[in-house]
């Protein structure tokens, strides 16, 4: 089982235009509303690659029937505490012409005080019962910056066999890392802004994810955008350039990496192989329109496509 965490769910609307004129008219050609959130779309990439998952979380109750029916849909599970207020919004705009995605997200509902431990403890419970807990996404106001790591040390004392994955910036990933999760999934610009400094290439991002693994994290992956993804234990360290795919829409590869990643690893498999599912996925991902994440067959076909070098 997978668990994914999601604190701060949203609605994606992605509204297409054949051009995009700014500070003028725009007639939309077509609009498609999802429920989503990074924690959401870890659960339903989990599934569709044939993992038991689940997402789990805080959730305003407004406009949360699409979050919940988008699970059910897939046969994720689900388990949220409600407040009032409605579901943000996440409006990408889609200039056809360019192929370029403009995005207008909106701030989440902020949480009141007791939901802080209610939410500690349905992660715990939930991690009980399941072999990863990814603890990935923003936070609504009113949720300590430190919320990660506390759900990390509570469930290495309650759910001692579950591995906690860690997909987050800023502070969150700062403070995330003192509880040593199995795994850390941050972006490039993420690994900077940890880091404290701009990382120019390769060697550097190689160096920087050697620094974290120092702090006692097991596993360290890096999506790296347009310049491909890179892995490391420690012990091995791979690189793979970026496929040559058309892009439809960057929304949730980050999220499909962190599905494949897990869906090897779940099956017990080595560094090498668990990256190679990583980068299929996030590639699938990527070739899929607006908010579909994942598109399996694609998957199937890109995992033995993918090229692996070996990173000394």
């Amino acid at each position: 089982m997978i668990t994914a965490f999601c604190a701060n769910p949203c609605i994606d609307r992605t509204v297409e235009i054949e051009t995009f004129t700014y500070g003028g008219m725009n007639r939309i050609q077509h609009v498609q509303e999802d429920g989503s959130g990074k924690g959401v779309n870890v659960a339903l990439v989990c599934r569709a690659l044939g993992l038991e998952a689940a997402a789990v979380g805080v959730c305003p109750w407004q406009r949360s029937e699409l979050v919940r029916q988008r699970l059910e849909q897939a046969d994720c599970q689900c388990a949220f505490i409600y407040n009032d207020g409605a579901v943000r919004v996440n409006t990408k705009v889609l200039d056809r012409s360019k192929g370029v995605i403009t995005e207008l997200n909106e701030k989440g509902v902020p949480s009141a005080a007791d939901e802080v431990e209610k939410a500690i403890a349905l992660a715990v419970e939930w991690a009980a019962r399941s072999d990863f807990l990814v603890l990935t996404g923003s936070l609504p106001a009113g949720m300590p910056t430190d919320l990660y790591a506390q759900i990390a040390r509570r469930a290495a004392q309650e759910a001692p066999n579950c591995r906690v994955v860690l997909d987050a910036e800023g502070k969150l990933l700062e403070e995330g890392l003192a509880a040593k999760p199995f795994m850390v999934k941050p972006n490039n610009y993420e690994l900077e802004l940890l880091c404290g400094r701009k990382l120019e290439g390769l060697a550097q991002v190689h160096a920087a994810a050697q620094e974290i693994i120092a702090r006692g994290v097991p596993v360290v992956a890096v999506s790296l955008g347009g310049d491909g993804a890179y892995i490391t234990n420690g012990q091995e360290a791979y690189f793979a350039p970026v496929m040559k795919v058309e892009v439809r829409s960057t929304v949730g590869a980050g999220d499909s990496m962190v599905a494949g990643l897990l869906s090897g690893f779940a099956q017990g498999m080595g560094l090498e192989a668990c990256f190679r599912l990583g980068v299929a996925a996030a590639t699938s991902s990527v070739t899929t329109e607006g908010t579909r994440l994942v598109d399996v067959e694609k998957f199937r076909e890109f995992i033995p496509q993918v090229q692996i070098q070996k990173v000394e």
